[in-house]
């Protein structure tokens, strides 16, 4: 089907216009790609065309440099796309221009500068806190409604979808084994997350407030934040996860902005303790979206995690990972934490949905517990969009193989 002879319905209409980076066969030269439908348009080619005053930003390899724009460029630079796709009298011009998406090749889309996991649902914090403290009253830590925990990974290992994930190895020991032993985790995770991109730095010493969350905060995308259960159990106490999660973090190679959500933007859940100004939202702008997502094993759904139901928002995120002072850099990204929904089908890991390992999933293909070699994992989200139109987030998908 032509580029431009979409259904209305499509998710990935003009409504849309998520950014990647793309290259084709043969070449090493890469270019900033929007998708519409089953295409990706070269932005670059298009914007030289029709004599864009934004074509330096979108001729770039990558999308830092249209990210460091700011917001009143991302606006303008979408109101041109969405004319360059939809008018009549560009088509000429811009139809040349569409590649099949089966005809290329998808990159990771930015250069990640620093990288950020949070521990943002309810649901999924209580769950935790029931597999490993069933003992206690609240299965929720003290400090959990007062502030949203969070600890800093490795950027470095941040891949694009279709990348495989190498099994990792390190220490690994069970309460009842007399001493550690090294090898592969044989508690391979996924955990169902959302990814948020930071375009406008910030300078260090001075904190972001969570009306500036658009200001700052370019688009998200959905991530697959890997762990290592096994590796995590023996290592984390007293600082937390470290080898269980920095081997590998996926990320979709598609940035969906946040002006193509406006119409998926909800209030988040009702707030029950009394949060410190710099988080009081009870006054702000809706911050949650509502993003429904999809979780797949070999082509399988598993879960299906309702992003809506986090209770703490990208925006409060933001400020607390600044009220430090810590400054923000073009190409930040932070991740939500484990979506999970209060529904046992609606968990994001494997580690709940299995209740560490004790009920096996069914799978076509067999049981699972936690992940084999071969398993392909997929998320997939959508969102309400314009007219009741829905808006597609590019997939992240992944396969382990054997390290």
């Amino acid at each position: 089907m032509p580029p431009f002879d979409l259904a209305e319905s499509d998710p990935f209409g003009p409504h849309n216009l998520p950014y990647g980076v793309f290259s084709l066969p043969g070449s090493v030269e890469r270019s900033v790609g929007v998708r519409l439908g089953d295409h990706v348009l070269d932005a670059g080619a298009a914007a030289r065309a029709l004599g864009s005053p934004h074509a330096g930003l979108l001729a770039a390899p990558t999308l830092g440099p249209l990210l460091a724009a700011g917001r009143t460029v991302w606006t303008q630079v979408r109101r041109e796309l969405r004319e360059w796709v939809t008018s009549p009298s560009h088509r000429a011009t811009v139809e040349p221009l569409f590649r099949p998406l089966s005809a290329v090749t998808l990159h990771l889309p930015f250069e990640v500068a620093d990288y950020v996991d949070f521990y943002s649902s309810e649901h999924h914090a209580r769950n935790v806190g029931a597999i490993f403290r069933p003992d206690t009253a609240d299965t929720l830590l003290p400090n959990w409604k007062h502030l949203p925990i969070g600890y800093h990974g490795r950027s470095g290992t941040v891949v694009v979808s279709g990348t495989d994930v190498v099994r990792p190895s390190g220490q690994r020991k069970a309460p009842s084994d007399p001493a550690p032993v090294f090898g592969p985790s044989v508690r391979l995770d996924i955990e169902a997350e959302v990814g948020f991109v930071v375009g406008v730095p910030s300078r260090q010493g001075s904190p972001v407030a969570m009306s500036d969350f658009r200001e700052h905060v370019f688009g998200l995308c959905l991530l697959n934040d890997w762990s290592a259960r096994d590796l995590q159990a023996w290592e984390y106490v007293p600082l937390g996860p470290f080898l269980a999660k920095s081997f590998a973090t996926s990320v979709s190679a598609w940035i969906t902005p946040l002006e193509a959500l406006d119409d998926a933007r909800v209030a988040p859940p009702a707030r029950t303790h009394a949060l410190l100004p710099y988080l009081d939202d009870a006054s702000a702008e809706p911050a949650g979206y509502d993003l429904r997502i999809s979780v797949a094993i070999n082509g399988h759904t598993v879960s299906e995690p309702p992003f809506a139901t986090m209770y703490w928002t990208a925006a409060q995120q933001l400020a607390h990972l600044t009220v430090n002072g810590a400054s923000l850099r073009t190409g930040d990204l932070y991740g939500s934490g484990t979506v999970s929904g209060p529904e046992p089908d609606q968990r994001g890991s494997l580690l709940e949905l299995t209740w560490n390992g004790r009920d096996p999933l069914e799978l076509p293909d067999g049981k699972r517990t936690f992940l084999e070699d071969g398993d392909v994992v997929t998320l997939s989200a959508w969102a309400p969009g314009p007219d009741g139109v829905p808006v597609g987030l590019g997939e992240v998908s992944g396969r382990v193989i054997a390290g």
